[in-house]
């Protein structure tokens, strides 16, 4: 399939083909049905000619499909009207408006008006109606035959019956094809409005995350004077030195977040190509640095692809570990591979798993399982790795416990 098959108006041109070498068969068979069953003497050179010239007009548009140029209204009109006249030619040569399948006028007005403005379709009438009228006058009667008195109303019968049926599949592959298009407009629309809102909120979190790492400043910048005074102010017990000690060191490390978070908004929106075992190395020292109370167990498997990195997804994959040791009473498991184009990061824990309502609902912003927690840090991870077009999934392990799945897009050679 070539990379302009999804455009509007590649989908209906397309479409239209396939409905036209629907029309050619049929035709076709209608001549050969004349000639042979019926046998009537009819002007079989340019009723031939009309269905080469419908043929390879056909052949065009598979070639034109091919093209990255927008298929135009008047494109698509211009389409139509080959069908229409291709149609009045092969009717004068068989009986003009007497014949049977003079309905079939009106199946290319039903594709203009259900893919072109109301200019083209009152156009397409115009035309259709035009050629119907002057058929009524001039056109190349029937041939008669001996037959008998009824015979010739049979044989239109007939003919009104296979019309019938070439008018029911063609106009019910359209409308099929049609509402099959609309299902898929509304999918991606409801898509790209899920989207637009979880954006809205990724926003509205930065805004308020820039807020508070400003607001924060004061208050840390407070408490680390005041722990300075009290470590000096007088010989304390050492239980009361070794806590002040560690909430010091707690907060000069919530200092550092801040400072990175204010050096990390500067580069947002870019990112680069690193290695997969580097990345991962990195931010599970980092990680290990905020939570030297979990431990973890890493493991690769196969080579080290480039993968393309920014900030966010650092924070994304300390998020992933956060919630995977929260539920783990011990070492969780933390493994990567390359599959085909992408590469592979799980992260295995021996929890309690994964329950429906959870299987349904992670990912969506503000849902959580936890006590003190915000439903964020997922809904952002998950937000922040398909950004980077890769994927999060969440699935029950045999045995107990959840893993989480990662998979990125390999981006190259570092």
């Amino acid at each position: 399939m070539n990379i302009f098959s999804s455009l509007p108006g590649h989908i209906q041109l397309r479409r239209l083909a396939s409905l036209r070498s629907l029309a050619i068969a049929a035709q076709l068979f209608a001549l050969w049905l004349a000639w042979r069953v019926l046998r009537l003497d009819l002007s079989w050179t340019p009723m031939l000619f009309g269905v080469a010239v419908l043929a390879a007009a056909n052949l065009f548009t598979l070639f034109r499909l091919k093209s990255a140029r927008p298929v135009t209204d008047p494109e698509m009109f211009a389409q139509l009207a080959i069908d229409v006249i291709v149609l009045s030619l092969l009717l004068y040569y068989a009986g003009g408006s007497t014949n049977p399948f003079i309905s079939l006028y009106l199946l290319p007005l039903v594709i203009a008006a259900a893919t072109l403005p109301a200019f083209y379709t009152w156009g397409m009438a115009a035309l259709t109606t035009a050629c119907y009228s002057w058929l009524m006058i001039y056109h190349v009667p029937l041939p008669q035959k001996d037959m008998e008195m009824d015979s010739p109303f049979n044989v239109h019968v007939m003919g009104m019956w296979m019309d019938f049926i070439i008018s029911a599949v063609v106009v019910a592959s359209f409308v099929v094809w049609m509402a099959k298009a609309v299902r898929s407009r509304d999918q991606l629309l409801s898509e790209v409005r899920e989207e637009i809102l979880r954006n809205e909120r990724i926003v509205a979190l930065g805004t308020q995350a820039a807020g508070a790492a400003h607001e924060l400043g004061t208050p840390l910048s407070t408490m680390a004077v005041i722990i300075n005074e009290l470590q000096h102010a007088s010989p304390d017990p050492a239980e009361l030195h070794d806590n002040l000690s560690l909430l010091d060191e707690q907060v000069r490390l919530c200092r550092r977040i801040l400072d990175k978070m204010m050096s990390d908004a500067q580069d947002s929106g870019t990112s680069k190509i690193q290695k997969a075992d580097e990345f991962i190395a990195d931010v599970l020292d980092e990680w290990q640095l905020l939570q030297p109370a979990s431990q973890y167990r890493y493991h690769a498997e196969g080579r080290a692809p480039g993968i393309s990195v920014d900030v966010t997804l650092r924070a994304a994959l300390m998020n992933l570990l956060n919630n995977a040791a929260d539920a783990s009473e011990h070492p969780i498991d933390i493994s990567s591979r390359c599959e085909n184009d992408r590469f592979i990061i799980e992260i295995r824990d021996d929890g309690p798993g994964l329950s429906e309502e959870v299987t349904l609902k992670a990912g969506s912003a503000f849902f959580t399982t936890k006590p003190q927690g915000r439903g964020l840090g997922l809904f952002l991870a998950n937000a922040t790795v398909e950004r980077l077009g890769g994927m999060v999934r969440l699935y029950n392990r045999e045995g107990g416990g959840a893993t989480t799945e990662i998979s990125l897009p390999i981006a190259g050679t570092p």
